[in-house]
Protein backbone atom coordinates (compact mmCIF):
# COMPACT_ATOMS: atom_id res chain seq x y z
CA UNK A 1 0.00 0.00 0.00
CA UNK A 2 0.74 3.51 -0.67
CA UNK A 3 -0.46 6.89 -1.04
CA UNK A 4 -1.55 10.29 0.70
CA UNK A 5 -1.26 10.78 5.00
CA UNK A 6 -1.57 13.85 4.90
CA UNK A 7 -2.64 17.54 2.74
CA UNK A 8 -2.91 21.01 2.86
CA UNK A 9 -3.91 24.11 1.05
CA UNK A 10 -3.11 27.63 1.30
CA UNK A 11 -5.10 30.21 -0.86
CA UNK A 12 -4.00 34.04 -0.46
CA UNK A 13 -6.87 36.19 1.36
CA UNK A 14 -7.28 38.85 -1.32
CA UNK A 15 -9.54 38.47 -4.45
CA UNK A 16 -9.65 40.29 -7.81
CA UNK A 17 -13.48 39.79 -9.48
CA UNK A 18 -13.77 39.17 -13.07
CA UNK A 19 -16.13 42.27 -13.35
CA UNK A 20 -13.18 44.54 -11.65
CA UNK A 21 -10.60 43.21 -14.44
CA UNK A 22 -13.22 43.83 -17.08
CA UNK A 23 -14.30 47.40 -15.75
CA UNK A 24 -10.39 48.21 -16.38
CA UNK A 25 -10.60 47.40 -20.29
CA UNK A 26 -13.91 48.36 -20.97
CA UNK A 27 -15.43 44.62 -21.42
CA UNK A 28 -18.95 42.89 -20.25
CA UNK A 29 -18.02 41.38 -16.79
CA UNK A 30 -21.33 39.89 -16.61
CA UNK A 31 -20.45 38.11 -19.79
CA UNK A 32 -17.28 36.92 -19.61
CA UNK A 33 -17.80 35.92 -15.88
CA UNK A 34 -20.27 33.61 -17.40
CA UNK A 35 -18.72 32.36 -20.56
CA UNK A 36 -16.18 31.26 -18.57
CA UNK A 37 -17.85 30.13 -15.08
CA UNK A 38 -15.41 32.02 -12.99
CA UNK A 39 -16.11 34.83 -10.54
CA UNK A 40 -12.91 36.19 -9.04
CA UNK A 41 -9.74 34.64 -8.73
CA UNK A 42 -7.10 34.92 -5.78
CA UNK A 43 -4.39 37.28 -5.62
CA UNK A 44 -1.17 37.35 -3.85
CA UNK A 45 0.48 40.13 -2.16
CA UNK A 46 3.78 41.98 -2.08
CA UNK A 47 4.66 39.32 0.16
CA UNK A 48 3.35 36.17 -0.98
CA UNK A 49 4.87 33.68 -4.18
CA UNK A 50 4.79 30.03 -4.98
CA UNK A 51 7.46 29.32 -2.38
CA UNK A 52 5.86 31.09 0.57
CA UNK A 53 2.34 29.68 -0.52
CA UNK A 54 4.11 26.05 -0.71
CA UNK A 55 5.54 26.50 2.79
CA UNK A 56 2.09 27.37 4.69
CA UNK A 57 0.61 24.34 2.53
CA UNK A 58 2.93 21.65 3.72
CA UNK A 59 2.91 22.77 7.24
CA UNK A 60 -0.48 21.92 7.17
CA UNK A 61 -0.08 18.50 5.24
CA UNK A 62 2.09 18.09 8.24
CA UNK A 63 -0.25 18.26 10.70
CA UNK A 64 -2.35 16.12 9.37
CA UNK A 65 0.10 13.65 8.56
CA UNK A 66 1.02 13.71 12.46
CA UNK A 67 4.79 13.62 11.34
CA UNK A 68 7.57 15.79 11.82
CA UNK A 69 9.45 17.54 8.92
CA UNK A 70 12.50 15.87 9.39
CA UNK A 71 10.48 12.21 8.31
CA UNK A 72 10.09 13.43 4.96
CA UNK A 73 13.05 11.89 2.43
CA UNK A 74 12.21 14.52 -0.78
CA UNK A 75 10.06 17.38 -1.77
CA UNK A 76 9.35 18.16 -5.31
CA UNK A 77 7.79 21.37 -5.94
CA UNK A 78 5.99 21.67 -9.03
CA UNK A 79 5.35 25.04 -10.44
CA UNK A 80 5.60 27.64 -13.80
CA UNK A 81 6.11 30.67 -10.93
CA UNK A 82 9.10 29.52 -9.35
CA UNK A 83 10.49 32.80 -7.33
CA UNK A 84 14.25 32.07 -8.72
CA UNK A 85 15.07 30.97 -12.19
CA UNK A 86 18.15 29.25 -10.37
CA UNK A 87 17.76 28.42 -6.55
CA UNK A 88 15.39 25.82 -5.61
CA UNK A 89 11.99 26.69 -4.00
CA UNK A 90 12.40 22.73 -2.82
CA UNK A 91 15.29 23.63 -0.43
CA UNK A 92 13.60 26.30 0.57
CA UNK A 93 10.80 24.78 1.93
CA UNK A 94 12.76 21.70 3.23
CA UNK A 95 14.77 24.06 5.45
CA UNK A 96 11.21 26.25 6.24
CA UNK A 97 9.38 23.00 7.49
CA UNK A 98 13.14 21.67 9.07
CA UNK A 99 13.19 18.66 7.00
CA UNK A 100 16.39 19.59 5.34
CA UNK A 101 19.29 18.42 5.31
CA UNK A 102 18.79 15.35 4.63
CA UNK A 103 16.70 15.63 1.67
CA UNK A 104 15.77 14.63 -1.84
CA UNK A 105 14.75 17.89 -3.25
CA UNK A 106 14.18 19.37 -6.85
CA UNK A 107 11.99 22.24 -8.25
CA UNK A 108 9.53 20.07 -11.65
CA UNK A 109 8.07 21.81 -14.48
CA UNK A 110 5.38 21.03 -16.65
CA UNK A 111 2.89 23.78 -16.53
CA UNK A 112 -0.25 23.02 -14.45
CA UNK A 113 1.06 19.09 -14.24
CA UNK A 114 4.13 19.76 -12.36
CA UNK A 115 2.26 19.22 -8.85
CA UNK A 116 0.77 15.63 -10.00
CA UNK A 117 4.43 14.84 -11.63
CA UNK A 118 5.73 15.58 -7.94
CA UNK A 119 3.16 12.70 -6.64
CA UNK A 120 3.55 10.29 -9.26
CA UNK A 121 7.51 10.46 -7.97
CA UNK A 122 7.13 10.41 -4.53
CA UNK A 123 5.06 7.17 -5.08
CA UNK A 124 7.66 5.62 -6.80
CA UNK A 125 10.00 6.30 -3.95
CA UNK A 126 8.08 5.15 -1.43
CA UNK A 127 6.87 2.17 -3.12
CA UNK A 128 10.61 1.31 -3.76
CA UNK A 129 11.62 1.70 0.02
CA UNK A 130 13.91 3.98 -1.17
CA UNK A 131 12.32 6.81 1.17
CA UNK A 132 9.50 6.66 4.21
CA UNK A 133 7.55 9.83 3.03
CA UNK A 134 7.45 12.24 0.27
CA UNK A 135 6.45 15.45 0.00
CA UNK A 136 4.59 16.99 -3.60
CA UNK A 137 3.48 20.28 -4.12
CA UNK A 138 1.28 22.13 -6.81
CA UNK A 139 1.73 25.96 -6.41
CA UNK A 140 1.52 29.32 -8.77
CA UNK A 141 1.06 32.71 -8.95
CA UNK A 142 -0.54 33.07 -12.06
CA UNK A 143 0.08 35.49 -14.26
CA UNK A 144 -1.65 36.26 -17.20
CA UNK A 145 -0.86 39.52 -19.44
CA UNK A 146 -3.13 42.95 -18.67
CA UNK A 147 -6.24 42.41 -20.96
CA UNK A 148 -5.53 38.94 -22.22
CA UNK A 149 -7.88 36.01 -21.64
CA UNK A 150 -5.36 34.66 -19.17
CA UNK A 151 -5.57 37.78 -17.08
CA UNK A 152 -9.73 37.23 -16.04
CA UNK A 153 -8.93 33.23 -14.58
CA UNK A 154 -5.58 33.50 -13.71
CA UNK A 155 -4.69 32.86 -9.46
CA UNK A 156 -2.91 31.41 -6.92
CA UNK A 157 -2.89 29.12 -4.52
CA UNK A 158 -0.67 25.66 -3.22
CA UNK A 159 -1.68 22.28 -2.59
CA UNK A 160 0.30 19.70 -0.90
CA UNK A 161 0.23 15.76 -0.37
CA UNK A 162 2.27 14.12 1.57
CA UNK A 163 2.85 10.25 0.52
CA UNK A 164 3.91 7.11 2.82
CA UNK A 165 2.98 3.11 2.73
CA UNK A 166 2.04 2.40 6.19
CA UNK A 167 -1.62 0.55 5.82
CA UNK A 168 -2.85 2.63 9.53
CA UNK A 169 -1.45 6.14 8.01
CA UNK A 170 -2.62 6.11 4.69
CA UNK A 171 -5.70 8.00 4.16
CA UNK A 172 -6.50 7.59 0.37
CA UNK A 173 -4.65 4.63 -1.30
CA UNK A 174 -3.24 5.46 -4.74
CA UNK A 175 -4.06 2.18 -6.72
CA UNK A 176 -3.10 3.22 -9.68
CA UNK A 177 -1.65 6.29 -11.91
CA UNK A 178 -1.25 6.71 -15.87
CA UNK A 179 -0.15 9.87 -18.26
CA UNK A 180 -0.72 10.57 -21.68
CA UNK A 181 2.24 13.11 -23.24
CA UNK A 182 2.36 14.78 -26.35
CA UNK A 183 4.49 17.98 -27.86
CA UNK A 184 0.89 20.21 -28.20
CA UNK A 185 1.86 23.90 -28.26
CA UNK A 186 -0.92 24.82 -26.85
CA UNK A 187 0.30 27.30 -23.93
CA UNK A 188 4.50 28.57 -23.63
CA UNK A 189 6.72 31.40 -22.18
CA UNK A 190 9.97 31.73 -23.53
CA UNK A 191 13.24 32.25 -21.03
CA UNK A 192 13.19 36.02 -19.69
CA UNK A 193 9.45 36.47 -20.90
CA UNK A 194 7.49 38.54 -18.63
CA UNK A 195 3.72 36.94 -19.76
CA UNK A 196 2.82 33.17 -20.99
CA UNK A 197 1.31 33.02 -24.41
CA UNK A 198 -0.99 31.04 -25.68
CA UNK A 199 -3.19 29.54 -28.87
CA UNK A 200 -6.19 30.94 -27.89
CA UNK A 201 -9.25 28.53 -29.01
CA UNK A 202 -6.57 25.77 -30.05
CA UNK A 203 -5.98 25.16 -26.26
CA UNK A 204 -9.44 23.29 -25.66
CA UNK A 205 -10.17 20.53 -28.07
CA UNK A 206 -6.70 19.06 -29.33
CA UNK A 207 -5.20 20.23 -25.63
CA UNK A 208 -6.68 20.09 -22.94
CA UNK A 209 -9.59 17.50 -23.68
CA UNK A 210 -7.03 15.25 -25.74
CA UNK A 211 -5.10 15.06 -23.13
CA UNK A 212 -7.26 14.30 -19.93
CA UNK A 213 -9.62 11.65 -22.02
CA UNK A 214 -6.38 10.23 -23.27
CA UNK A 215 -5.20 9.69 -19.75
CA UNK A 216 -8.31 8.46 -18.10
CA UNK A 217 -9.18 6.07 -20.78
CA UNK A 218 -5.37 4.79 -20.29
CA UNK A 219 -5.82 4.27 -16.95
CA UNK A 220 -9.42 2.92 -17.13
CA UNK A 221 -8.48 0.36 -19.26
CA UNK A 222 -5.25 -0.67 -16.87
CA UNK A 223 -7.58 -1.09 -13.55
CA UNK A 224 -10.20 -2.44 -15.89
CA UNK A 225 -12.88 -0.09 -14.03
CA UNK A 226 -15.20 2.18 -15.48
CA UNK A 227 -16.14 6.01 -14.90
CA UNK A 228 -19.26 5.34 -13.27
CA UNK A 229 -17.24 3.35 -10.43
CA UNK A 230 -15.75 6.22 -9.17
CA UNK A 231 -17.80 8.59 -6.66
CA UNK A 232 -15.70 11.89 -7.10
CA UNK A 233 -13.96 13.20 -10.04
CA UNK A 234 -11.33 15.80 -10.20
CA UNK A 235 -10.16 17.44 -13.47
CA UNK A 236 -7.63 20.48 -14.12
CA UNK A 237 -9.58 23.66 -13.86
CA UNK A 238 -8.49 25.85 -16.55
CA UNK A 239 -11.63 27.20 -16.14
CA UNK A 240 -14.82 26.90 -14.56
CA UNK A 241 -16.82 24.98 -17.76
CA UNK A 242 -14.10 22.74 -18.77
CA UNK A 243 -14.26 20.49 -16.08
CA UNK A 244 -17.99 20.25 -16.55
CA UNK A 245 -17.32 19.39 -19.89
CA UNK A 246 -14.79 16.81 -19.52
CA UNK A 247 -16.88 14.99 -17.17
CA UNK A 248 -20.16 15.22 -19.64
CA UNK A 249 -18.10 13.39 -21.56
CA UNK A 250 -17.37 10.69 -19.52
CA UNK A 251 -20.89 10.46 -18.25
CA UNK A 252 -20.27 11.52 -14.92
CA UNK A 253 -22.52 13.29 -13.04
CA UNK A 254 -22.15 16.81 -11.79
CA UNK A 255 -22.61 16.46 -8.59
CA UNK A 256 -19.41 13.97 -8.56
CA UNK A 257 -17.28 16.76 -9.30
CA UNK A 258 -18.57 19.98 -7.55
CA UNK A 259 -16.78 19.66 -4.38
CA UNK A 260 -13.60 19.90 -6.10
CA UNK A 261 -14.65 22.50 -8.74
CA UNK A 262 -12.34 25.45 -7.11
CA UNK A 263 -11.57 27.48 -10.40
CA UNK A 264 -14.59 29.67 -9.82
CA UNK A 265 -13.82 30.66 -6.53
CA UNK A 266 -10.50 31.33 -6.86
CA UNK A 267 -9.14 31.13 -10.05
CA UNK A 268 -7.28 28.91 -12.63
CA UNK A 269 -3.96 27.47 -9.71
CA UNK A 270 -2.02 26.39 -12.52
CA UNK A 271 -0.02 23.72 -10.63
CA UNK A 272 -2.00 23.83 -7.76
CA UNK A 273 -5.52 23.19 -9.32
CA UNK A 274 -6.09 19.61 -9.88
CA UNK A 275 -4.21 19.21 -5.92
CA UNK A 276 -6.72 21.60 -4.48
CA UNK A 277 -9.42 20.09 -6.08
CA UNK A 278 -8.65 16.82 -4.61
CA UNK A 279 -7.53 18.14 -1.06
CA UNK A 280 -11.61 19.79 -1.17
CA UNK A 281 -12.34 15.94 -1.75
CA UNK A 282 -10.76 14.32 1.11
CA UNK A 283 -12.52 16.88 3.46
CA UNK A 284 -15.74 14.89 3.20
CA UNK A 285 -14.62 11.62 1.22
CA UNK A 286 -15.59 8.69 3.19
CA UNK A 287 -13.66 5.07 3.65
CA UNK A 288 -14.17 3.19 0.60
CA UNK A 289 -15.19 6.05 -1.33
CA UNK A 290 -12.96 6.49 -4.82
CA UNK A 291 -11.65 9.59 -6.90
CA UNK A 292 -10.32 9.79 -10.15
CA UNK A 293 -7.91 12.61 -10.54
CA UNK A 294 -6.57 13.57 -13.77
CA UNK A 295 -4.36 16.78 -14.39
CA UNK A 296 -3.67 18.35 -17.36
CA UNK A 297 -0.03 20.47 -18.18
CA UNK A 298 0.24 22.81 -21.50
CA UNK A 299 3.07 21.61 -23.30
CA UNK A 300 1.41 19.18 -22.96
CA UNK A 301 0.22 16.00 -20.56
CA UNK A 302 -2.04 14.77 -18.36
CA UNK A 303 -1.73 12.48 -15.31
CA UNK A 304 -4.40 10.28 -13.63
CA UNK A 305 -4.92 8.85 -10.55
CA UNK A 306 -7.32 5.98 -8.93
CA UNK A 307 -7.53 6.73 -5.50
CA UNK A 308 -9.46 4.67 -2.52
CA UNK A 309 -10.29 6.66 0.59
CA UNK A 310 -9.25 4.58 3.68
CA UNK A 311 -10.91 4.48 7.00
CA UNK A 312 -7.95 6.49 8.36
CA UNK A 313 -9.40 9.80 6.59
CA UNK A 314 -11.44 9.92 9.75
CA UNK A 315 -8.76 11.06 12.39
CA UNK A 316 -6.62 13.22 9.72
CA UNK A 317 -8.58 15.92 8.49
CA UNK A 318 -7.76 19.17 7.99
CA UNK A 319 -8.72 21.59 10.69
CA UNK A 320 -10.26 23.91 8.10
CA UNK A 321 -11.75 22.50 4.98
CA UNK A 322 -10.85 24.05 1.68
CA UNK A 323 -14.13 25.14 1.01
CA UNK A 324 -14.42 27.08 4.45
CA UNK A 325 -10.49 28.68 4.26
CA UNK A 326 -11.55 30.15 0.89
CA UNK A 327 -14.41 32.10 2.40
CA UNK A 328 -12.00 34.17 4.61
CA UNK A 329 -11.08 36.91 1.84
CA UNK A 330 -10.84 40.64 0.82
CA UNK A 331 -11.50 42.31 -2.26
CA UNK A 332 -9.12 44.67 -4.16
CA UNK A 333 -9.44 46.65 -6.65
CA UNK A 334 -7.45 46.74 -10.23
CA UNK A 335 -4.65 49.19 -8.65
CA UNK A 336 -4.27 47.45 -6.08
CA UNK A 337 -3.85 44.46 -7.62
CA UNK A 338 -1.62 45.59 -10.28
CA UNK A 339 0.54 47.28 -7.23
CA UNK A 340 1.02 44.20 -5.66
CA UNK A 341 1.99 42.18 -9.10
CA UNK A 342 4.83 44.75 -9.63
CA UNK A 343 6.00 44.14 -6.51
CA UNK A 344 6.18 40.01 -6.96
CA UNK A 345 7.57 40.75 -10.15
CA UNK A 346 10.38 43.30 -8.56
CA UNK A 347 9.73 46.20 -10.65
Amino acid sequence: MAGIVGYGVQVPLRRITVEEIARVWKKDGKKISAGIGVKEKAVAAFDEDACTLSVEAARKALETAKIPGQKLGAIFVGSESHPYAVKPTAAIVGDAIQASPELMAADLQFACKAGTAGVQICLGLVKSGMIEYGLAIGTDTAQGRPNDALEFTAGSGAGALIIGGKENEVIAEIQDTYSFTTDTPDFWRRQHAEFPQHAGRFTGEPAYFKHITGAVKGLLAKIKMSPNDFDYAVFHQPNGKFPKQIAKSFGIEEKKIIQGLITPMIGNTYSGSSMIGLCSVLDIAKPGEKILVASYGSGAGSDAFSITVTKNIENKRAKVPVLEMIKEKEYADYAEYAKHRKKIKGL
